[in-house]
């Protein structure tokens, strides 16, 4: 290579290198010492970029390709019904990289007319991306283009049966000089599996991302998705006095004292789950004395729970937000129940109590000094009752709030915002105790650990980070994903999270490592809303495709579709019980699903095979859709009892 050609190919290496990984490459450094905590696919991917580029070099016959076109179409659909599904898949991501290819070379006028001739009869869920890749028509676009970036630096995945791959392969044989099959070799890879192809459902079922299926190697790797025991907080339930009269006789007068004896409710034994993972996996602070007292108490408010089922639906309060209309960002409820916290796009957050007890704040430092620290309520003494409010405001935000998260223990809350920051506030004094700076982009979801402790943020610059509220920096950067993460989640045993991208995949992230051991494909459209099922072993996500998918996380497959709604999905959350799956939406209903059937017919089945299995459908699983008045839904919250908490916002001028 001339040093002209080697000059060149290094600058398109740096412009690639800087949009791909934006402002991540600072923060990587600093975490040297995780550094097994980066995808090492992705590093590995950007090594091989000078390799993938040559494909785009070869300046070829501008009149061949609309005819290669043509020959490969014809072959596709002249195949057996059992083969042609499974080799259609081919013709998208080799019309895309013949256009990339064309404008590459100059050829704008060929691309134009390649792209408007077939772009049309491609799959409906890949037509946004044709747009934006039409609006490509010189070379100099395709520099920092998100879009071309991640075709140029990636192979398209195709998950095809070893007899499809075969045929496929035969048929390109024959065509050693065509421009289809370089590109094929180049842009292309094929995920072989033995046993029957795949038929239409099958295949639409998984695909939409915008490379392609994830491969079976990326789901190998094996997920501890079981609970922990619980801990013994036996010693700190109270005492149940016992009626019986003790043993001890002492004199006639003197009162009869009451022994006291286990509380039934704690002397249940939890059973060890064989795919939780070890208690000490993940760090975390000792628990407070006062932590494990809420504990106590959540139990016990558990214990007098509903458990639903499709004869025994829930309840549901709405609490909407009026004269607010396209101000609302977000909202969040306190596990407890307690309070509500609502963002604005005028960068305020409000907090609001939902019990009789108002929001307090701590007294002063003079009040402070004659407080006894030894005294068992000490927390208590130290907030000023006489300055208990309704709502609070706080401010520090300079951008619209994208989320908001609620520490287990409800003393912090942490905001993050299209100012590129997240804030952590102290809900004792009412002020941001800490600004966390890392991200170079909006920051569009944030979520504590149900721990807490640790906290992991999604933003616009395609990471997401692992945080500790007591240190500065990310403890771990989780890359991986093509475009924006716009929703991350914690897995309830505190080891995993998921997360939702642009790029239409799920992703399941270890935090030990911060390597992914899950990637699942089949959304169309953004992915917005996550949400763990109690056991710990299904994910729910929803988006803009108005779909609720349900993916087994034992072997990452996809294994029931709900189709119910007909807006985007902001929100969804399990019952307490983990009985019954709720879905809210910008169309202004609530969809509760059966879970447990839905469960139980995944069980029955055998899952671990080579290829997606079939995919239920939602129809027989919908139990009740409520509607609200014109008042989309942005949040939901089962209490601790079952009682459905939902947050709205009232739109007078609905569309």
């Amino acid at each position: 290579m001339e040093n002209s050609e080697k000059s060149q190919l290094l600058a398109v290496l740096q412009v690639l290198k800087k949009y791909h990984l934006k402002g991540t490459e600072e923060l990587l450094k600093k975490e040297a010492n995780l550094g097994d905590g980066i995808d090492n696919n992705n590093l590995q991917q950007e090594s091989d970029v000078s390799s993938v580029l040559t494909g785009y070099k070869s300046d070829g016959d501008p009149e061949a390709y609309e005819e290669c076109y043509i020959e490969l179409k014809r072959f596709v659909e002249g195949s057996l019904d059992i083969y042609k599904h499974e080799l259609g898949t081919i013709l998208y991501p080799v019309l895309v990289h013949m256009y990339l290819e064309l404008v590459y070379n100059g050829h704008t006028e060929k691309a134009i007319a390649l792209m408007e001739r077939f772009g049309p009869e491609q799959d409906i869920y890949y037509q946004d991306d044709l747009r934006k890749l039409a609006l490509v028509t010189k070379r100099d676009h395709m520099n920092g283009n998100e879009l071309t970036d991640t075709f140029k630096s990636n192979q398209f995945i195709i998950r095809m049966s070893r007899d499809t791959l075969s045929l496929l392969k035969r048929h390109l044989h024959d065509k050693k000089a065509s421009v289809m099959v370089n590109i094929i070799q180049e842009h292309l890879y094929f995920d072989m599996y033995e046993g029957v192809a795949r038929n239409k459902a099958q295949i639409d079922a998984t695909s939409g991302a915008i490379i392609g299926e994830a491969t079976r190697q990326d789901n190998k790797t094996k997920v501890l998705y079981g609970l922990p025991k619980a801990p013994d907080i036996q010693s700190l339930a109270a005492p149940v006095e016992d009626e019986e009269e003790s043993n001890e006789q002492d004199t006639p007068d003197k009162p009869k004292k009451k022994k006291a004896k286990k509380d039934p409710f704690f002397s249940k034994k939890t059973k060890s789950d064989p795919n939780a993972p070890p208690p000490d996996r993940i760090p975390f602070p000792d628990l407070k004395d006062n932590d494990k007292i809420e504990k106590v108490k959540a139990l016990r408010e558990a214990s007098r729970r509903v458990n639903l089922n499709p004869e025994v639906l829930p309840s549901i309060c709405c609490y909407t937000l009026l004269n607010a209309n396209h101000t609302v960002t977000c909202a969040e409820i306190t596990e407890d129940s307690s309070i509500l916290a609502v963002g604005f796009i005028d960068s305020i957050i409000k907090v609001w109590s939902l019990v009789p007890q108002k929001l307090k704040t701590m007294k002063n430092a003079d009040q402070l000094q004659d407080i006894n620290i030894e005294a068992e309520d000490v927390l208590v003494r130290m907030m000023d009752e006489r300055s208990g409010e309704t709502c609070r405001s706080l401010f520090g935000h300079s951008g619209p709030i994208c989320a908001i998260s609620f520490s287990p223990d409800r003393t912090l809350l942490l905001t993050s915002s299209e100012d590129t920051t997240i804030r952590l506030w102290s809900l004792q004094i009412w002020t941001c105790v800490v600004v966390y700076k890392g991200h170079m982009f909006p920051v569009w979801d944030i979520k504590f650990s149900p721990l807490g402790y640790y906290f992991a943020s999604a933003s616009n610059d395609r990471t997401a980070r692992l945080w500790a509220t007591d240190h500065y920096q990310p403890l771990r950067v989780f890359a991986g994903h093509f475009s924006d993460v716009d929703v991350i989640q914690f897995h309830p045993n505190s080891n995993y999270v998921a997360t939702g991208s642009s790029d239409r995949r799920v992703s399941l992230w270890d935090l030990t490592t911060g390597n992914y051991v899950r990637l699942m494909t089949g959304h169309k459209s953004p992915i917005y809303s996550l949400a763990f099922s109690i056991c710990g072993k299904f994910l729910a996500s929803g988006g803009s495709d108005c779909r609720v998918l349900i993916w087994d996380l034992a072997h990452g497959h996809l294994v029931a579709e709900l189709n119910a709604h007909e807006k985007p999905i902001h929100t969804m959350t399990f019952s307490r019980c983990g009985n019954i799956l709720a879905s809210g939406s910008l169309d202004c209903t609530i969809k509760l699903w059966d879970f447990t059937k839905l469960a139980d017919d995944t069980s029955s089945e055998d899952v671990n095979i080579s290829h997606n299995p079939d995919v239920k459908s939602g129809d027989n699983y919908l139990l009740r859709s409520i509607s609200t008045k014109n008042s989309p839904l942005i949040s939901l919250h089962f209490t601790r009892r079952n009682l459905l908490l939902a947050v709205a916002m009232f739109d007078a001028l609905p569309t």
